[in-house]
């Protein structure tokens, strides 16, 4: 694909590395249970579309999305696999949506379970977005399939685990509802010590045990997160919810040697213009850098506008023809600038790797990270989409 060469600054997307990243996911868990990949954030800024359709021909049975905007925008692009909006949903209109799109909602109070099971009551029969899959919707017309969320420990969306069996109890109770699926999420499954995950999956456990000795059937469970993934087998349930890890990253050093994964995104921008500058002389806004010596210096086209946090000015190195060199100066909005002594010939158009490999040079999410006291999530999701995402296989 040549798309990148009419570009001044672009997002590249490895779908092989996805790919790969799919499969060492399944190398570790049982052949009965089913991977969710988490696309939401376009996908962690990655593009959710092409993400979807790489991981579903890789074998993943479902997506979650934040949102219901999320959810139609995969629809829309052909997307039949059945879809989890994360997210909570509170009005009419959502759930009009959710039903026309055969979306599966995520209800964490009875509350919502009561709007809901209202909204659906007023509807007409309505055709579903064509082409779903089968799975994501149940066969009564304007009934539809929901999953229940329990609070366990993690303090945001969910009932809480105590009230566990009445939760579930009201909701089959409700009219138009099918409870497809009970989840919980981790809030801790990343860190070394393990207390409060072993009390989040004690509590799930006991929710579970507790819905199905009240006479439930249980629907479809699901607790682990990328981390969960990676720590312990007992958290892996009938589905899995991996996020991070798909795209390449861990969400903890001390979890990398678990699995093989290879980053999906780079960041890659153009050489715009090369020029000397003598010793002494200042380097873009608030000359927050000043030549100590005769320096060689390239501006580059790309900036805080796309993604790179300002407050990584003068403490970032980014990579050209496999060399790090460093960058220099206040980051502005479209452009950051270069010390290239080091590549005395450096051309006008020649390509930078801001994030990503280049030879034997690598910057990645994780060192940018590291540098703003933040997590790799964050900076993925930072890169605008002025930047074009380009796929390649």
């Amino acid at each position: 694909m040549n798309e990148w060469k009419q570009q001044r600054a672009w997002v590249e997307i490895d779908l092989s590395a996805l790919a790969h990243n799919v499969r060492q996911i399944k190398r570790r868990l049982a052949a009965n249970i089913t991977i969710m990949a988490v696309v939401k954030a376009d996908a962690y800024g990655h593009g959710a579309i092409d993400i979807a359709r790489t991981v579903i021909a890789q074998g993943v049975e479902w997506l979650a999305v934040a949102t219901v905007t999320e959810g139609i925008e995969l629809r829309q692009a052909g997307i039949v696999a059945p879809i989890l909006i994360l997210g909570a949903v509170n009005s009419d209109i959502q759930v009009q949506a959710i039903v026309k799109w055969s979306l599966t909602p995520t209800i964490c109070t009875i509350e919502q379970a009561t709007i809901i099971s209202k909204a659906i009551a007023t509807l007409q029969p309505i055709e579903s977005s064509p082409k779903i899959d089968p799975h994501s919707q149940l066969p009564t017309p304007n009934s539809l399939n929901v999953h229940l969320k329990l609070d366990t420990g993690m303090s945001r969306l969910g009932t809480d685990w105590q009230q566990a069996i009445d939760f579930f109890t009201q909701v089959k109770t409700l009219p138009y509802l099918q409870i497809g699926g009970l989840y919980s999420h981790l809030a801790t499954a990343d860190e070394i010590d393990p207390t409060v995950m072993e009390m989040q999956l004690d509590r799930f456990q006991r929710s579970v045990a507790a819905i199905g000795a009240a006479g439930h059937s249980l629907p479809l469970l699901h607790l682990a997160n990328s981390a969960g993934i990676l720590v312990s087998d007992r958290l892996h349930y009938q589905l899995v919810r991996p996020g991070l890890i798909l795209y390449g990253l861990c969400p903890a050093a001390h979890l990398q040697s678990r699995i093989d994964l290879q980053p999906v995104m780079s960041v890659r921008a153009r050489i715009t213009q090369v020029k000397d500058l003598a010793a002494g002389t200042g380097v873009s806004y608030g000359y927050r850098f000043i030549a100590d010596r005769d320096i060689r210096l390239a501006v580059v086209e790309i900036g805080y506008a796309d993604g790179i946090p300002r407050r990584l000015s003068n403490r970032i190195q980014v990579a050209i023809r496999g060399q790090l060199v460093s960058q220099i100066g206040s980051i502005t909005m479209d452009r950051i600038m270069l010390d290239v002594s080091q590549i005395p010939d450096l051309q006008v158009g020649e390509i930078v790797t801001i994030l990503g490999r280049d030879g034997a040079a690598e910057i990645t999410a994780d060192d940018w990270a590291t540098k703003l006291d933040t997590i790799s999530w964050e900076i993925l999701c930072g890169f605008k989409h002025r930047l074009p995402r380009i796929s390649k296989s």
